[in-house]
């Protein structure tokens, strides 16, 4: 007589309960952070642009910020300018981006690195070079005739250098996505080399290129730190949320503009949205990579725009540099150290430049576990068809249309409020973690779902089935295959958290103050020197902090091939 062992099995789906249920309670304090530090902050900012002076639900905020002198030109001059910056970018990174893909270029890391060269700093680093080379003491004043750098055209170039790696990135991925045989095809059907590109890489790069214009399109819109430095009279929303805030508080005004400023930019993303949806995949199994062919008459423009335009960021970079060092521009241009070893020590600027460092070091130490163990619960504990799931899935995908200025607003508006239990936050270093963690959660989020979507499941029925403990599954298999993305999170992190200045403007304290909001107040002040002199050491604090990364995740590569071939 055959019997049938029921334990065995009784007990592994006891574990994988188990397991769920342990998951789910993580996910849900997940879910409960999420709540707490975005949508609640977001609530709050809607119901004071909904309350009136005398505590009424109304719509007197929004009505007082329709009819207010100046609003409709500052919504105006917001969305031209957006537009017209993206217009600029758009071309100009798809050329670049097409030089490095589809073409044979020397030293394509080099090219590919100078074009990237605008992350490493707060975006206002442009509206400061700018005004070096076109102020009113600018070396090339007279290129400009009677027109100024200090309004639309200061803002333009500079959110132009702050946005084109943006776009650079999207694109050249784009690009990349490319299957040979149709190039192959019609170019044996005779079609020339311009129908090729029209028929053949614009439509394989549109989605990239409407992507791109949308990222463009909302960062333009949400931007900040460049009006306030360059923008002279010039009004938009951005500085006028700025000015309801801090200048007059008006915080029930202050966050009418926000939602208004929210609009464009959650507006661009649903479009966006949709594009994502109706795209098909590019390459199929059986695509062959394009590799392109020498071809002199197409690479030697290719390289002098190309050049070109790394010459201009080089330019741009470099001016910011030159100034921290030369004792007093225009007028005294000797060489000095002063701005560094004098000029930041005595204004207490070295303690701004220790806030950043402890800022963004805690906000990748902190941001980098909690998004990747949230993605993780997600994709591999057999959630996925929970409402649960579905909902931390939401949260995680709201921040990316979110600016930082909204999120600040609605950040005081949250946490300063009398008799509020997480009240002692406001203005402490832990809530600039916080809300830094937040405002780039999305990006971040979805670089882990990618890394952990390409390895198998098997690896966790295979744990189940032999009682091996999940953990110990994540901290032998899963975690060393995600290093490269973990630590591509964590660069992402530390490099925005060093260089913000919207997620942070409204939340700090004098004790708490960062570099990229010290930048703006001695431009505000006046003291270019000790401003550049900021921004090119938190500059070079990043450059130094990506070519780590980029050792420490090639040391890494190495390690993870010698793994999966079963060497040491």
């Amino acid at each position: 007589m055959t019997t049938v062992d029921l334990a065995g099995p009784w007990a592994s789906g006891r574990r994988l309960h188990r397991v769920r249920v342990h998951s789910g309670l993580v996910l849900l304090l997940a879910a409960l952070a999420l709540v707490l530090f975005l949508l609640l902050p977001l609530a709050t900012l809607l119901v004071h642009s909904l309350r009136a002076a005398d505590g009424s639900w109304s719509l007197q905020q929004f009505r007082a910020f329709v009819l207010a002198p100046g609003t409709a030109t500052a919504a105006w001059n917001t969305l031209w300018v957006a537009a017209l910056v993206t217009a600029i970018v758009v071309p100009l990174a798809f050329v670049y981006a097409y030089a490095l893909q589809r073409a044979c270029l020397p030293w394509p890391g080099l090219w590919r690195l100078l074009g990237l060269t605008p992350l490493l700093g707060p975006s206002l680093v442009g509206a400061l070079a700018f005004i070096q080379w076109f102020g009113t003491q600018g070396v090339l004043k007279s290129l400009l005739g009677e027109s100024s750098v200090y309004g639309p055209l200061g803002i333009v170039l500079a959110t132009v250098f702050a946005t084109f790696p943006h776009a650079l990135m999207i694109l050249m991925v784009a690009l990349a996505l490319s299957d040979a045989r149709l190039h192959e095809a019609a170019q044996a059907l005779g079609a020339s080399r311009w129908r090729r590109f029209t028929t053949v890489t614009l439509p394989g790069a549109r989605y990239g290129l409407v992507s791109a214009a949308l990222v463009v399109f909302a960062a333009s819109v949400s931007e900040f730190g460049i009006p306030k430095v360059i923008g002279g009279q010039f009004k938009v929303l951005a500085v006028e949320l700025y000015v309801q805030a801090v200048g007059l508080q008006n915080f029930g005004r202050g966050a009418v503009v926000a939602l208004v400023l929210l609009l464009p930019v959650l507006l661009s993303l649903a479009v966006q949205r949709q594009v994502q949806q109706r795209q098909q995949a590019s390459l199929t199994a059986r695509a062959v990579p394009y590799v392109a062919r020498p071809d002199w008459r197409r690479d030697l423009p290719l390289l002098l725009f190309t050049a070109l335009v790394a010459l201009c960021m080089l330019a741009i970079v470099g001016m910011a540099a030159y100034t921290s060092v030369i004792a007093f521009w225009p007028y005294n241009l000797t060489w000095t150290v002063r701005h560094y070893s004098a000029g930041l020590a005595d204004a207490g600027l070295l303690d701004a430049y220790l806030n950043s460092l402890r800022l963004a070091a805690w906000t990748a130490l902190v941001g980098t576990p909690f998004i990747f163990v949230t993605a993780y619960l997600l994709e591999k504990t057999g959630l996925r068809h929970s409402a649960l799931h579905r909902t931390v899935q939401a949260l995680a995908t709201l921040p990316m249309g979110v600016p930082g200025l909204v999120l600040g607003i609605g950040y005081i508006l949250f946490f300063n409020q009398p008799g509020h239990p997480l009240g002692g936050l406001y203005k402490t270093l832990l809530l600039l973690v916080i809300v830094n963690v937040v405002h780039y959660y999305t990006a971040c989020h979805l670089t882990a779902l990618t890394a952990l979507k390409s390895l198998d499941r098997e690896f966790e029925a295979v744990s189940v089935s032999l009682k091996v403990a999940r953990i110990v599954t994540f901290w032998r298999v899963t975690l060393p295959l995600c290093l490269p993305a973990i630590l591509e999170i964590s660069r992402y992190l530390f490099i925005n958290a060093m260089t913000t200045v919207s997620a942070v403007v409204f939340l700090y304290a004098p004790q708490t103050l960062p570099a990229s909001v010290a930048i703006l107040n001695l431009d505000e002040a006046g003291e270019l020197g000790p401003a550049a002199a900021m921004a090119t050491l938190v500059m070079a604090t990043t450059a130094a902090f990506s070519l780590l990364h980029a050792l420490l995740g090639r040391w890494l590569l190495r390690r993870q091939r010698a793994w999966r071939q079963g060497r040491p």
